[in-house]
């Protein structure tokens, strides 16, 4: 007995002869010689036994390792007719698995051991148990009087645990596979007009697609193309199995008018830089393979008028590759849709306020052409050089970044100088548009001066180099804050508009990366930009009452409780909906209550305790 932890440990050693296994094993170990050892183990107190344990172990040659299990083949049952795991507590092929009582594996010996002590429930086997809507179960203990309110009168055959629901008393035999129709006839109203987010028709009747992304992140090859929506998107392609699309040179697209086909007039243009498009590349150079082309970038630009399409104008960028080339390559495709008599000026971002979503208006006043705030587009390995720009659009917060090579020998002087006009580019603007649709040609046409922190100093006064490849205040980070506010509404949506824009830049020290070795090979410096929108409230908050300090308990800023709020829907706070529905919907919920309320067990006992009140009242007046 040891006192520290109150246990005792007991040694047996059984000197008896073996005794082979009684029943017939079938599976794995049919064929290895096995022996069963059984020990009872009892817990007295003086001479008053209390508790027993018997264990029995089978004990089998290590025959595991010649046996191949992977030859056998598990036959998955459909699980609309049969439960798909019959006996979820089966977890060890070729073995019987402790208070798993319906392991086919186990012996009847076996079971008797743990059979008091099964697993219950779906992992002990019970994969189809009676559900509380039936109608035939009885009513379980401690439920509400009204449930269920409404049951189901069902064979327990259709149950929602074989993951079908009941379509009725004749159920159909189990098929061979599952087929699921994905294509159907598209349906084509371009006759009468497009209406926005109506898919534009091909007078083959079918869509007109363009790769876009779907909301898994995936890129969909053959994704319709909408009416008035406009997209930008990119996608991941394998260059052993990407082709030149040349589809669209006999595509002849439906205008929306009766009889009307528009064709549209297509550009082609060749690519110079490679990397931005194409990364981890392998050329597997062979005697007489013939170079091919590939689609990197394709641009629609729908011109529309009313609700019908005028033109059709695409530009395609092709790039030149070997015909055995491997690797990934980043392709583009945008979609955008113009007015028929809109020339080149620039598209505003809304009228008057902006847009969620559409790009920052900036201008440079020392520019004749338009320019705007960006972040950098990383493609390929990540690189600056290769980078390309995307303007900020209004109202998304976003960080960007990329990768700038650095030699052990650089002169910090000239890294300085290289970031700095890195960082630059993506703030080439002097002034930023207050609205949506100011404009470029008036300077006090609503443009605010963008704030310019002072930038680092890259002149002489810091080291132009060290010997152990450390560089001190290198420019890094551009941070875009840009301030905004409700400038009030037209037609009930609102308006928003910008108050202000800073940009700031940030110094880091920099260190070269060895690893065992420093070799002579370029390190990567890693340059960022972020932006992000302020909201400025447009009134002043109201200041808090003291009722409001000294009970905190009803802030709903500070509880997970938020009394206050407990009839929000119904208050005219709440704009999801229209007040008149969110009234009728309360009224209906209410209902709903009271009526729950009348059918509940209380009240139907009040109410027989009243008719019977009421029945012999009677009786004795009669009397």
């Amino acid at each position: 007995m040891t006192p520290s932890v109150n246990a005792l440990e007991v040694t047996v050693r059984l000197k008896r002869g073996l005794q082979s296994c009684s029943s017939n094993k079938t599976g794995s170990f049919s064929e290895a010689p096995c022996i069963v050892q059984t020990l009872l183990v009892s817990a007295s107190d003086n001479s008053s036994c209390l508790a027993h344990l018997l264990i029995q172990v089978e004990i089998y040659a290590n025959s595991s390792l010649a046996h191949n299990a992977s030859e056998n083949r598990t036959v998955i049952p459909n699980q609309v007719y049969q439960p798909l795991g019959p006996c979820p507590c089966n977890l060890t092929a070729g073995a019987c698995d402790i208070r798993c009582c319906c392991d086919q594996e186990c012996s009847s010996n076996a079971i008797e051991l743990f059979r008091e002590a099964c697993f219950t429930g779906v992992f002990g086997g019970d994969v189809n148990p009676l559900f509380d809507q039936l109608c035939s179960v009885p009513r379980a203990h401690g439920v509400p009087g009204w449930f269920p309110f409404l049951c189901v009168q069902s064979s327990l055959a259709n149950s929602p645990f074989l993951g079908h629901f009941y379509h009725g008393s004749v159920s159909s035999g189990p098929h061979a596979a599952f087929e699921v129709y994905l294509h159907t006839d598209p349906k084509d109203s371009s006759d009468f007009g497009y209406k926005q987010g109506d898919p534009l028709m091909t007078v083959e009747k079918a869509y007109f697609t363009v790769p876009q992304v779907s909301l898994a992140g995936q890129c969909v090859q053959n994704a319709p193309v909408g009416f008035l929506q406009n997209f930008d998107v990119r996608c991941i392609a394998d260059l052993e199995v990407s082709r030149e699309q040349g589809a669209i040179i006999d595509t002849k697209i439906k205008s929306g008018a009766i009889g009307g086909i528009v064709t549209p007039k297509i550009i082609y243009e060749e690519a110079t830089d490679l990397d931005r498009f194409i990364t981890s590349t392998e050329t597997l150079l062979q005697a007489g393979s013939a170079p091919r082309n590939v689609t990197v970038e394709e641009h629609y630009v729908f011109r529309w008028n009313n609700n019908t399409i005028s033109e059709i104008n695409v530009r395609i960028l092709r790039a030149e590759i070997n015909a055995h080339q491997k690797g990934t390559m980043t392709q583009r495709f945008t979609v955008r849709f113009v007015s028929y008599n809109s020339g080149d000026e620039k598209e505003t971002s809304g009228n008057p306020g902006y847009q969620l979503g559409r790009p920052i208006r900036a201008m440079d006043s020392n520019r004749a052409n338009p320019v705007t705030l960006h972040l950098w587009q990383s493609a390929g390995r990540g690189l600056c050089t290769s980078a390309t720009l995307r303007p900020v659009s209004f109202g998304e917060d976003a960080l960007s970044g990329c990768l700038l090579e650095v030699a052990i020998n650089e002169n910090c002087t000239q890294l300085r100088e290289k970031a700095v006009d890195m960082l630059d580019s993506l703030r080439q603007a002097t002034h930023v548009a207050m609205r949506g649709n100011s404009d470029y040609n008036n300077l006090s046409d609503g443009w605010l001066e963008i704030i310019r922190a002072d930038s680092p100093d890259t002149g002489a006064d810091l080291s132009e180099g060290s010997a152990d490849g450390t560089c001190l205040d290198v420019p890094a980070q551009l941070s875009i804050r840009i301030l905004v506010s409700d400038a009030g509404a037209v037609e009930g949506i609102t308006q928003q508009e910008i108050l202000g824009a800073e940009t700031r830049v940030s110094s880091v020290n920099w260190q070269f990366q060895c690893g065992l070795t420093c070799e002579q090979k370029a390190d990567l410096f890693p340059l960022s930009a972020s932006v992000q929108f302020i909201r400025i409230p447009a009134q002043l908050p109201r200041p808090p009452t003291r009722f409001q300090i000294n009970f905190t308990e009803y802030d709903c800023n500070r509880n997970d409780v938020c009394w206050p709020q407990l009839l929000y829907p119904l208050t005219r706070y709440y704009q999801g909906e229209p007040y008149s529905q969110c009234l009728a919907k309360g009224f209906l919920l209410v209902f709903f209550a009271m009526l729950a309320v009348f059918l509940s067990d209380p009240w139907t006992r009040r109410c027989r305790a009243w008719h019977s009140a009421a029945i012999g009242g009677l009786i004795d007046h009669r009397l």
